[in-house]
């Protein structure tokens, strides 16, 4: 069997006061809460607040992790673009040496020893 919650509306008229656009009736609830159910409620409101700061927290989180990972790949690229800077560098230069008067005028060794 269920049971029924009355509820009462109390006027707010008053024969001195009528104007446009106030209220005219006041809910009143039948269920009243106490000081234990109200700190329960609030502690139960910071609770869920807490929890939504920590989920939005370890998204930002996630975002760190991503970007230091992308961090570490250019530092490695830029390490790696330095490197092949080199070798172009020396690669060039023994073209150049190569193609150069000296090494022009230079000629072949008749025989080559080799000391053990």
């Amino acid at each position: 069997m269920q049971s029924r919650r009355s509820t009462t509306y109390a006027s707010r008229r008053s024969p001195e006061r009528h104007s446009r656009n106030h209220n005219s009736v006041n809910y009143i609830s039948a269920v009243k809460l106490g000081p234990v159910t109200h700190t329960v409620i609030v502690a139960l409101m910071i609770t869920v607040l807490g929890l939504i700061y920590l989920t939005q927290a370890t998204k930002a989180i996630g975002y760190d992790y991503a970007a230091s990972d992308i961090e570490s790949q250019i530092a490695e690229l830029s390490v790696e673009k330095n490197n092949l800077e080199v070798e172009n560098a020396r690669l060039t230069a023994l073209k150049t040496i190569e193609n150069s008067s000296v090494a022009a005028e230079m000629s072949e060794p008749s025989s080559t020893d080799f000391v053990r």
